[in-house]
């Protein structure tokens, strides 16, 4: 990894470029905009680019009317592709071409960032850093503040091992790419199609030598809007699956041990039932600590009742999505289907 430099002064104020791939967002992509119109930056030091991947809905006409007196907003109607680029990294290609800036800040139609993002994000990525990554959450009902907290503790993981200085991955809705690492790979075109692109252009990125960082602050925090139903949460976690067969095995292995845990701890007589409850309520107060600390690091707060009942839901859908990836059906992702062998 390249040798990293004090990080950038919070006051520098480079140009930097936005780029947002949306395909069918018109439900959602205005409460972004807007978020990014409230950004604590010089607007003539912002070009934000939003590229509608052929929508069948109103997404262009809502984004037209939102920049139409916004000089730093520009729309771009994509339809044909870039090299072996599809979907989302296609859409990221043709917007890096057009940006000017040196510095690319990834973010997707269904976040609301933050007001010190930008400065934040730039402030991780001294010379030599060519990725970084800030934290995502999710609000709404039970069920988004479990897709939030889900985030939250995933994205506090990832953050502890790039700490260590292990490559994890990158997350493309909250992300900073500077153009040399981004040109030093030849861009998404040149890639073999992925639909885990973030992860994709992460492993390429830091296969070149460039450094990278991961967030978790309050200053980053990006709010996603929640998967609506457990069946689209599915869809959307099977599509993560398919990625982690490309995860280190610092994180593989979190995972598999994860696993074994239940299964030692619920295998009929394995354990004597005191040491099962013990076990059980050791795992459940580290892990609610954990996501405390989190939680104050971000500057959010959660019940404590909720943060109980975070263990079932991380039980009931870890086996749900193991189950759902193991299913023959196809990868939905935008309201289009692809092959697991494909994606």
């Amino acid at each position: 990894m390249r040798a990293r430099r004090a990080p950038r002064s919070l006051d520098a104020r480079p140009r930097v470029s936005i780029l947002i791939a949306a395909r069918n967002e018109a439900a959602t992509i205005e409460r972004c905009l807007t978020s990014l119109l409230e950004l604590n930056y010089p607007a003539e030091q912002l070009e934000i680019l939003i590229g509608d991947d052929a929508s069948t809905d109103d997404t262009a006409a809502v984004v037209s009317r939102f920049i139409a007196d916004k000089p730093q907003f520009r729309l771009m109607l994509i339809r044909h592709r870039l090299g072996t680029a599809q979907g989302k990294s296609n859409v990221l290609a043709h917007l890096s071409r057009a940006a000017t800036a040196d510095y690319f800040l990834i973010t997707d139609a269904d976040m609301a960032l933050p007001p010190n993002w930008v400065q934040t994000m730039l402030a991780a990525a001294p010379e030599g850093v060519g990725v970084v990554t800030g934290v995502t959450t999710a609000d709404g009902g039970l069920f988004g503040r479990l897709q939030g907290l889900d985030w939250l503790f995933g994205l506090s993981i990832i953050r502890l091992l790039t700490d260590l200085g292990w490559p994890i991955t990158a997350v493309g809705n909250n992300m900073l790419v500077t153009r040399a690492a981004y040109e030093s790979i030849g861009g998404y075109e040149a890639l073999a199609f992925s639909i885990t692109e973030d992860l994709q252009l992460f492993d390429h990125i830091v296969s070149q030598d460039w450094g990278f960082r991961n967030l978790v602050d309050g200053q980053v925090l990006g709010v996603s809007v929640p998967q609506p139903t457990v069946q689209c949460l599915l869809h959307q976690r099977k599509r993560w699956m398919k990625g982690t067969s490309r995860l280190p095995w610092q994180l593989s292995g979190l995972f598999g041990l994860y696993g074994a845990f239940y299964m030692v701890l619920f295998w009929p007589g394995m354990l004597p039932p005191l040491y099962v409850v013990g076990l059980f309520a050791a795992k459940l107060l580290m892990q609610t600590l954990f996501l405390l600390i989190t939680l104050r690091q971000v500057d959010r707060r959660e019940s404590l009742h909720v943060l109980l009942f975070y263990e079932f839901y991380l039980t009931v859908m870890s086996v749900a999505v193991i189950g759902y990836t193991l299913l023959p059906v196809s990868i939905q992702w935008k309201e289009r289907r692809y092959r697991w062998a494909e994606g």
